[in-house]
């Protein structure tokens, strides 16, 4: 998860066709609750491209869904559209303002990104095929949000050190010695950073553990998304109680400050974590 608690952006595998045939539209699923509970939300729109967001009843859940043309949501046009990344951006926005909205008054789970099919009667039989998965995630949840947590090593500052052999006229015999002592002993102590980091995450999950009813280890982030002035060694999300925010921030407040430490506590997000909709779906 990220900062923005955007929903996994890969496209998820779907009942449509490369090219679908004899239809103008397909329908797109964001998101499902229990029937009764969802409904079209205000303020938002979903795809830009696509029709009003509505509700569509399946037995014992409702799912909230927009049409959207054919042409630009087939399994080949999004493969090519999301190829571009600020496409790709603007798509997983969409899709989590309307899981956002869905959640904001309703027990939701979230679908994957681009869960689309045919029809709505389409949309509708494979929701009823997984009504009983969907009701068990729904138990799961409610009452409860996803909080994420990331813990990164830090460097200490240093003055760099130039880079390749000591320059030929370094004063003294030792000089060469020198220059090789100090970088073993400042890749020692980033060794000591990252191992004290590592311990300190340890115990930073331990005391978020002891709050959630739930708990995941995700990827770590790369220098890429982290910066190259630090590593993250803790990337993971809680499924906390609602009320117990204040509990799960005193639980953590202890390694705020640790030296070479830094704690990021995000949220509350929908428990995209913990729902699983790519399996469901």
């Amino acid at each position: 998860m990220t900062d923005t608690a955007l929903p996994d952006t890969t496209v998820h595998p779907t009942p449509v066709p490369a090219t679908p045939p004899d239809t103008t539209t397909l329908t797109c699923v964001f998101a499902v609750c229990r029937a009764g509970r969802a409904e079209a939300p205000a303020g938002v729109s979903g795809h830009t491209e696509g029709g009003a967001l509505r509700t569509l009843p399946a037995g014992r859940l409702t799912a909230v869904v927009q049409h959207v043309p054919a042409v630009g949501f087939s399994q080949e046009a999004l493969r090519e559209r999301l190829a571009d990344r600020r496409t790709l951006e603007e798509c997983a926005r969409a899709h989590h303002e309307v899981v956002s909205a869905v959640a904001a008054v309703a027990d939701t789970v979230p679908l994957p990104l681009a869960t689309l099919y045919l029809d709505d009667d389409r949309a509708r039989s494979a929701l009823v095929g997984n009504e009983r998965r969907f009701l068990d995630v729904l138990d799961r949840i409610t009452g409860r949000l996803e909080w994420g947590v990331k813990v990164y090593t830090v460097a200490p500052r240093t003055r760099p050190e130039r880079s390749g052999p000591p320059p030929a006229a370094s004063p003294g015999p030792g000089a060469g010695r020198a220059y090789l002592e100090r970088l073993r002993n400042r890749r020692q102590e980033r060794d000591r950073f990252h191992d004290a980091a590592l311990r300190t995450a340890e115990r930073v999950d331990a005391a978020a553990r002891a709050v959630a009813v739930a708990a995941r280890r995700l990827r770590a982030h790369g220098p890429e998304a982290t910066g190259k002035h630090r590593s993250q060694v803790l990337n993971a999300a809680y499924l906390v109680p609602v009320g117990q925010e204040r509990r799960l921030r005193e639980a953590l407040a202890p390694y705020q400050g640790t030296p070479g430490v830094e704690l990021e506590l995000s949220g509350p997000w929908v428990p995209y974590s913990f729902t699983d909709g790519s399996a469901l779906a």
